[in-house]
């Protein structure tokens, strides 16, 4: 068999070959191939990558393989940083890039590291999301933004890279349900509504934390009043239970809110 190559059999009976090489003493595979040269030609991409100075992160876009990108990638990282990951991650200074494709790249912070070493990003149209225990889960949601959380509105990107997933670059405007934030003489305000056969407004507040409870005080009566529907809820953190309680008696809810789950 020509390097790096090795025979392989299918469940049926059919031949395929294998590639792999070897570097700084891990055995890395390289894919399977259909014919011998192909696989050969996979073992000696690998070992140019692997030892060739001149490809570089920046440089190695150009250069046109049969090796899978992501293979590339890893391999790249592999070299310079001395750490092989199955996923396309590049280390850089404090932060890593994951590679979807040669023109779609994302910058997570080092705390992101292991998660996604592990989960592998993929893209449909302008959703992002892993497969997390057999589940699609939005990679936003990390940050505590809700699936349709919407960019400009909801959080936004504080460099206006779109791409910078930073914790320190996304900005969480509205982070609880049914709360939205605007803007009364330059003083945030919080807005909240519920839906039901349409939007209601429950009333706004000064508070983003007592706003959210005043949403989830009309889930609450909205199921009291026999509205069997699957609404959110908010958790909030900054309160006791005590608190929250207190919070919760005395915060008001829309006069026509009331009247309109007084008339089910």
């Amino acid at each position: 068999m020509l390097p790096g190559v090795y025979l392989a059999y299918q469940k049926n009976g059919d031949t395929y070959y294998r590639s792999s090489i070897t570097y700084k003493n891990k055995h890395i595979s390289l894919g399977s191939f259909s014919r011998e040269d192909d696989a050969n030609t996979a073992y000696t991409e690998a070992g140019k990558i692997l030892t060739d100075s001149e490809l570089t992160i920046d440089t190695i876009f150009a250069y046109h393989t049969i090796l899978k990108f992501d293979k590339v990638i890893s391999l790249l990282n592999f070299r310079d940083n001395g750490i092989y990951f199955k996923n396309p991650i590049y280390l850089r200074n404090n932060y890593f890039v994951y590679y979807i494709s040669k023109s779609d790249e994302l910058k997570f912070d080092i705390d992101d590291l292991f998660y996604y070493s592990s989960h592998k990003i993929m893209r449909r149209g302008s959703h992002l999301f892993v497969n997390d225990y057999g589940m699609q889960v939005n990679i936003l949601s990390r940050y505590g933004i809700k699936n349709y959380g919407i960019a400009g509105k909801d959080y936004y990107f504080a460099n206006d890279d779109a791409t910078d997933f930073r914790y320190s670059n996304i900005i969480i405007i509205n982070k609880y349900h049914g709360v939205t934030q605007y803007l009364k003489n330059e003083i945030p305000r919080y807005k909240v509504k519920i839906h039901i056969n349409g939007n209601y407004t429950i009333g706004t507040y000064r508070s983003e934390e007592k706003a959210a409870i005043a949403y989830n005080k009309a889930v609450d009566l909205a199921k009291s009043h026999g509205i069997n529907k699957n609404f959110p809820t908010n958790y909030i953190e900054n309160f006791s239970p005590k608190e929250y309680a207190e919070i919760y008696s005395k915060i008001k809810i829309s006069a026509k809110y009331l009247e309109y789950l007084a008339g089910l």
